[in-house]
């Protein structure tokens, strides 16, 4: 597939990025490149292939999902300038 220059214009506008007249056509051949590439991606053959997460058949490290810490509420509180029944007391801001 072959990008033109009004194309390629309309997709820097797109992007939201500058791109000078003179350069259009060097903008209009790499996304052409592109797109060529992406089609020769096309003719591969995947079929009965599993999608993969990575290229390396590895599992992310895990913890325990435990409260590691807290259990100090009365502390915590205790810095506040008004707290009240376990929680902290803010001036009311909406009518």
């Amino acid at each position: 597939m072959s990008i033109d220059i009004d194309t390629a214009r309309k997709v820097a506008h797109l992007a939201r990025i500058q791109v000078a007249e003179d350069d259009l056509p060097e903008l209009a051949r790499e996304l052409s490149g592109i797109l060529t590439f992406m089609e020769q991606l096309n003719e591969v053959d995947v079929e009965g292939i599993e999608p993969m997460t990575s290229v390396t058949p590895m599992r992310l490290k895990r913890r325990v999902d435990v409260v590691t810490d807290g259990g100090y509420q009365d502390k915590i509180l205790a810095n506040a300038p008004d707290a009240r029944e376990g929680f902290f007391a803010v001036p009311k801001v909406v009518e």
